[in-house]
């Protein structure tokens, strides 16, 4: 058992394994496309890519590119669920990405992030839908707009949202802690009861009843509304929002969040304008919610304002907390974690002692089912990971304790090299 635990070790070390994971993992869920442990071990692979010191950038995007362009557009002919689990991933990922802003780079805590994405979704459906022909008159527009509008409502929605998050933080973002996060969870009711109640005198949401069918996104008149079409679309919008807040994150205005984040008097003393530079990262934020809104709405081909509640916003802050605040790869991360979590690992496990309950071979009530533990399963998690690893899975680098290391060590080296002078 020692020899076998050494070799392991040895494995591990010189990264065997984690290669074998990496190439492995996909060409077994190819074969056995309907396996959930392979999609785990599919999904377990990416990070596995991601933490690899062996294998060079441009291999690792070759790797991943082949993954995501190919394998699982495979897979998802022969299991759509799949392909449906990785779309919903990659629309929370972006969801985490854009409050990792706030919260991760800037520091700023934001319960209700969710009404972005709504502000996004009715931005869409409303026109999407036969609903805006109550206050606009038929002469004007005839309503709902075809699917060729998708794409120009992907930039309303962003601009729309980010609008919504700028009007918010003018008054609120001299707030900080617990009170920032008091008001911003009210904005979200706020927004969700106005959604819901903004059906008279003039009818503009349809109140609680929501909105259906929303038009799906069409490219030239050609409809785009399968599994496979939201993927794709998902993943372009996934690999634009990385770019895109990565060059932020590098860039100078990713610098002043950073320093906001960890000392604002500090920031405040360096010349940097923070209120301009808060209400900058929560209309940003905004917007890549509202963008996901839209999408959500053109998916689901249905909404209504129990789309938007409390519960939406802590799972995306779950995401942010999971994965690591102020580090992308973690957001995406914390997001794969809890979605897989949430829509297929509770869901397998209820499926697994249902069975056993069937076959008579245990006896379990159904209300210890683990799906309807799934909010007491999130808190235990945000619980252990707050004690043991309170920074997340990959935390962020840019840190003050990691600057004041980094200083440490050249202090060090200069001590060393006075010495070897004298």
């Amino acid at each position: 058992m020692e020899k076998l635990k050494n070799l392991l070790q040895v494995y591990w070390e010189k990264e065997i394994l984690q290669l074998a994971i990496i190439f492995l993992a996909p060409l077994l869920l190819y074969l056995f496309s309907s396996s959930g442990v392979a999609f785990i071990l599919f999904l377990t692979s990416f990070l596995v890519l991601y933490l690899s010191k062996r294998l060079n950038t441009k291999v690792k995007l070759v790797i991943a590119i082949v993954d995501l362009m190919v394998i699982m557009p495979l897979v998802g002919f022969a299991n759509t669920y799949y392909l449906d689990v990785i779309t919903q991933i990659g629309i929370y990922v972006v969801l985490a990405i854009g409050l990792n802003i706030v919260v991760g780079f800037t520091g700023l805590l934001n319960l209700g992030y969710v009404g972005f994405y709504a502000v996004g979704a009715y931005t869409y459906a409303i026109f999407a839908t036969a609903q805006a022909n109550n206050f606009i008159t038929s002469s004007i527009l005839q309503f709902p707009v075809s699917g060729n509008w998708f794409w120009m409502f992907l930039v309303i929605g962003m601009i729309a949202a980010g609008f919504v998050g700028f009007l918010l933080g003018l008054p609120v973002l001299r707030l900080r802690g617990d009170y920032l996060a008091i008001v911003t969870l009210g904005f979200a009711e706020i927004i969700r009861i106005v959604l819901n109640n903004l059906d008279k005198p003039i009818n503009f949401t349809n109140g609680p009843k929501g909105l259906s069918p929303i038009k799906p996104p069409a490219f030239f008149g050609i409809p785009l509304n399968k599994t496979i079409h939201y993927y794709f679309i998902v993943l372009i919008l996934l690999v634009i929002t990385v770019i895109v807040v990565n060059r932020l994150n590098n860039s100078r205005i990713g610098r002043a969040w950073t320093a906001i984040r960890e000392d604002e008097l500090a920031a405040r003393t360096m010349g940097i304008p923070i209120v301009p530079m808060k209400l900058l990262a929560f209309s940003i934020g905004a917007a890549f919610a509202g963008m996901m809104g839209v999408l959500f709405a053109a998916k689901q081909s249905f909404i209504d304002p129990s789309s938007f509640g409390f519960m939406e916003s802590i799972g995306i802050l779950a995401m942010v907390i999971m994965g690591g605040m102020g580090n992308i790869a973690g957001a995406i991360i914390g997001a794969f974690a809890v979605v897989v979590l949430q829509l297929h690992i509770l869901k397998e496990l209820s499926n697994f002692l249902r069975g056993l309950t069937v076959a008579g071979i245990v006896s379990i009530s159904p209300q210890l089912d683990p799906a309807k533990y799934e909010r007491l399963v999130f808190g235990l998690i945000l619980v252990l990971m707050c004690i043991f690893r309170p920074q997340g899975f990959l935390p962020a680098k840019r840190t003050m304790a990691y600057i004041k290391k980094q200083v440490n060590k050249l202090k060090k080296i200069e001590k060393e090299e006075d010495v070897s002078v004298e």
